[in-house]
């Protein structure tokens, strides 16, 4: 029988988890303290910066860089530091707002002025809407009397270069819910306005995983069958030695673990090596018993596409179009090299591919806030290899749980080849690969 809330959760499965997230919000206290306020609860700290305008935010360079730091109380609670930075060609002044005791420049209402060193012309507006150094708004001038607004999540612009009708200038001293208003409905407010409990049950779930890790371990092509054995999934024959479980197998034990308290079974192994979609070509035809290239593609949407049916009652749900995340909000990413940062585009979903590792912190981040209490799986693939011809292999699975923790901060749990490792280490493992999600629905109950 299906819980009340995993019910919930499915029945509003295909309107995404925004409806989910709003419902639960409109229930919810105020934050607790130390976690951020709501966007639109920022203490105002408007009056201060019309007092701070002719003096640091116009003065020559070298009089602002010369003066000391030193704290104000807003009106609207909380405290705010102000003071000047030097960088290479520029300099800015940081209105930092206090968390736990220090004021980091990246709290919650944060707001920093850059100007530039020779004479003293704005450049920008950073503005921290959430305790979170990777994720801002920012203004930049492009005449005299406009400006144009940027929202940068993890290195992408979710949002780039947006007409705003007031000049640099003027949004010195505006109100910041008045420089968002001129955004209108072009700025997606909800991904600065994470809700900490919304993430509970996936919390709860990756808790119970965690209990489980240490009594598994590796074993090349290992999974466990339908009937509990340890098998090869070649072959389905008996593991021999230390039993154990690869990369997809310990895939498999994770949604057979989802789906057992309310199936009351696993998984058989042979459905999900089946082809799912219209992938491979005439040319790749030839390679796929000896390379097996799509193997990793086929068996993550097997598993989406087998668990969302069975947890909806319906093979509708289990179609690509429902399970494989093929969208991103952003186009363009800041690129870091050592000659500086510049901003390049971002490849939209490749079909049988899926997107660019580069980007799949801030993908995971929008995907965080669209979908709680979802996990992903991952089929990382490539064309790079010794192998001849080139061909996209499908090599490696993952199981990626990106999350809010009860604090507010944003994280990526990463889970493959029966163990836990990080994101970084995800990440810098396959530079200029890409990674193909799909999507599964959780609950905070855990069994495999």
């Amino acid at each position: 029988m299906i819980s009340r809330p995993f019910y919930i959760v499915l029945r509003l499965y295909r309107l995404g988890a925004a409806a989910l997230f709003l419902t639960a919000r409109a229930a919810l206290p105020l934050p607790a303290q130390g976690l951020d306020l709501p966007t639109r609860q920022i203490p105002d700290d408007s009056s201060l910066r019309l007092a701070l305008r002719d003096s640091w935010f116009t003065e020559a360079p070298e009089r602002v860089l010369s003066m000391r730091a030193f704290v104000r109380d807003l009106s609207g609670g909380g405290k705010v530091q102000v003071r000047a930075e030097e960088g290479k060609g520029e300099f800015m002044v940081i209105l930092a707002r206090e968390r736990n005791g220090a004021y980091p420049g990246w709290a919650q209402g944060s707001w920093i002025l850059t100007r530039n060193s020779a004479d003293g012309s704005p450049a920008r507006i950073r503005v921290f809407l959430r305790s979170d150094p990777y994720t801002y708004i920012q203004f930049r001038p492009v005449a005299a009397d406009r400006s144009v607004m940027d929202m940068v999540l993890y290195n992408a612009y979710v949002v780039r270069s947006l007409p705003i009708p007031y000049s640099l200038e003027r949004l010195f001293v505006l109100p910041l819910e008045e420089a968002l208003l001129a955004a209108a409905g072009r700025f997606p407010r909800k991904y600065f306005d994470p809700d900490p409990d919304a993430y509970r049950d996936l919390r709860g779930f990756m808790a119970l995983v965690r209990q489980r890790l240490p009594a598994l371990s590796f074993h090349d092509d290992g999974a466990i069958d339908d009937t509990g054995r340890y098998v090869y999934i070649a072959n389905l024959q008996a593991q021999e030695g230390e039993a154990g479980l690869n990369c997809s197998g310990f895939a498999k034990w994770m949604v057979d673990g989802i789906l057992r308290p309310f199936t009351g079974r696993r998984l058989a192994i042979p459905p999900l090596k089946k082809a799912f979609g219209n992938r491979g070509s005439s040319f790749t035809e030839p390679y796929e018993e000896a390379r097996d290239p799509f193997f990793g593609l086929d068996w993550t949407r097997n598993l989406a596409s087998t668990a969302l049916s069975a947890m909806l009652s319906s093979g509708d749900f289990g179609k690509l179009e429902e399970i494989e995340v093929q969208r991103s909000p952003f186009s363009s990413l800041i690129a870091r090299d050592p000659a500086g940062n510049s901003i390049r585009s971002y490849p939209s979903f490749l079909l049988n591919a899926g997107f660019s590792i580069e980007g799949l912190q801030p993908l995971l981040y929008t995907l965080a806030i669209d979908r709680p209490g979802t996990i992903y799986l991952a089929s990382v693939n490539s064309e790079e290899g010794a192998a001849r011809p080139r061909i996209r292999q499908h090599f490696h699975v993952a199981v990626l749980v990106p999350y809010f923790n009860e604090y507010g901060v944003f994280q990526t749990a990463v889970f493959e080849s029966a163990e836990e490792t990080s994101f970084a280490q995800f990440r810098r493992r396959y530079p200029g690969h890409f990674v193909n999600l799909v999507r599964i629905p959780t609950e905070s109950r855990f069994d495999p």
